[in-house]
């Protein structure tokens, strides 16, 4: 009998990709499909559920085609998707609105309405702050499109979604993974289960919510429609899968606490492996998720859009990345003005009102300094994130940080980053760790793997990126200097 094969799709803001792999994590074939972004309206960002779908299965169709496997050898498969938005489908599991996105900005009134009600409550159980995310969104359909609202049956996130109709699922059947509670508003993290008080405070049905389930669970297998169209076998096994952000952390073997983790993607997200969990109610800063690796939990912040500064700068500049990665190497990180990097508000702590800008332009600043100044904005957040992590627990002392996604190929930015923070940092040489850690919680949840620990494991063939102290010394002003700006920055708009 031939090695099992799987399959890990990642549904990102950039687009969709599929990879199948072996039991030892070699990735054999590989396919991608860009994302279409809808703006309807000034603050509204939306995907088509069906088109996301439609997305897996090109994908995984494509992975089949250029392996040339035989697809009874594919064991299963497992979706990881966006975390923070939301979609809707009716009693027959179809959708009944677009996705929602997690970039997304319509419902910031109601995150209003959430923190003058139960702000301390929805942090200590769901271990998430109130921010663009499920709760204030679902009130938001509740409250502005309340015709729709009643055709709703179920809330679900797009990785349920997509797996819910490749099975062949019901909307009773509809299901939520553990991974997404922090994003939920009314979910009990340490319980697994919906908060009645929460429902009630905001006059929520239960019924419209679906179950809680964890990430390996096997909830149902490929139908022959679904299998037809993809390249699978009929009844081939899908698992729940996880949010975006817990596959690629556990496909970058993050299976121990005290592991810095850096996802340089659309969303910039810093985040430290730990032990306990720790709800962020003084700073209303960090998110508390849970890992797919029972009792460990990922605090994290992210900046909504972060990696999109880079682009945004790339192309006004009309100047690629590695050319303004050359110019941002050449430039004294004493020389930078400051940036404020939140185009979209502020998500960690939340403020919609906040926006970008430069701050202390001289006539000797250059495109280098400039977009030096854009990473350093990032790398300053990141610092900003862990010293409350570090506040609530001052016992976490990070061995690493692992860099993924596109920004971690740049050796500048990583610089920045070891510098700011004064640890090593190690760039991943498979960047792309969602897909691989979607594929080898498939394996894990069709019991090919005792522990789950054992199912990942990280690659690294780039040089560690060792911290300049003297750098590191000159930061410490500059992060000071640049909290003071973000003061000023909230007052102003």
């Amino acid at each position: 009998m031939s090695e099992p094969l799987f399959i890990g799709v990642d549904i990102g803001t950039q687009g969709t990709k599929a990879a199948l792999y072996t039991l030892s994590g070699k990735q054999i074939a590989s396919g991608f499909e860009p994302s279409v972004l809808y703006r309807p309206q000034d603050g509204a960002v939306e995907q088509n559920p069906d088109e996301m779908l439609g997305s897996v299965l090109r994908t995984v169709s494509d992975v089949i085609q250029k392996s040339k496997i035989n697809p009874k050898d594919v064991g299963a498969v497992g979706i990881d998707a966006q975390m923070a938005g939301i979609l809707a489908v009716d009693k027959d599991y179809n959708a009944v609105t677009p996705y929602d996105s997690w970039l997304d900005t319509r419902c910031a009134p109601y995150i209003d309405v959430m923190k003058n009600q139960a702000e301390e409550h929805i942090i200590k159980t769901t271990g998430g702050q109130v921010s663009f995310a499920h709760g204030p969104k679902l009130l938001w359909w509740k409250n502005e499109r309340p015709e729709t609202y009643k055709k709703i049956a179920k809330f679900i996130l797009p990785s349920a979604y997509v797996t819910g109709k490749m099975c062949g699922l019901t909307a009773e059947e509809a299901y939520i993974d553990d991974t997404h509670i922090h994003f939920s508003g009314f979910g009990d993290i340490i319980n697994r289960k919906w908060d009645s008080n929460l429902l009630a405070d905001f006059s929520i049905d239960e019924n419209k919510l679906p179950k809680m389930v964890r990430p390996s669970q096997l909830v149902g297998s490929l139908t022959s429609d679904m299998a037809h169209v993809c390249g699978l076998l009929e009844g081939t096994p899908l698992i729940a899968g996880c949010g975006d952000s817990a596959a690629s952390s556990f496909g970058a073997a993050v299976t121990s606490p005290g592991i810095i983790y850096d996802v340089a993607g659309t969303a910039s997200i810093f985040s430290c492996s730990t032990d306990s969990f720790f709800p962020d109610t003084k700073h209303k800063t960090l998110f508390c998720p849970r890992s797919v690796v029972e009792g460990l939990w990922i605090p994290l912040a992210y900046i909504s859009g972060g990696g999109m500064c880079l682009e945004w700068f790339r192309d006004i500049t009309g100047l690629d990345f590695l050319r303004l990665d050359r110019l941002a190497g050449e430039a004294h990180c004493g020389d930078t003005p400051y940036f404020i990097p939140h185009f979209s508000g502020r998500a960690c702590p939340n403020n919609s009102n906040l926006h970008g800008s430069f701050t202390g332009l001289a006539n000797s600043h250059t495109k280098g300094h400039m977009f030096r100044s854009v990473m350093e904005s990032i790398a300053f957040e990141y610092s900003i994130y862990f010293s409350v992590l570090n506040e609530a627990n001052p016992a976490i002392i990070p061995s690493c940080a692992y860099a993924v996604g596109g920004g971690s190929k740049s050796a500048v930015f990583n610089q920045i980053k070891a510098d700011v923070l004064g640890t090593k940092y190690i760039p991943l040489s498979n960047s792309d760790t969602a897909a691989y850690g979607a594929a080898m919680l498939a394996a894990y949840g069709t019991e090919h793997f005792k522990d789950i620990r054992d199912a990942v494991h990280k690659e690294t063939d780039a040089a560690v990126i060792t911290p300049d102290i003297r750098n590191t010394e000159l930061y410490i002003d500059k992060i000071k200097t640049y909290e003071k700006l973000l003061k000023s920055m909230e007052l102003i708009y």
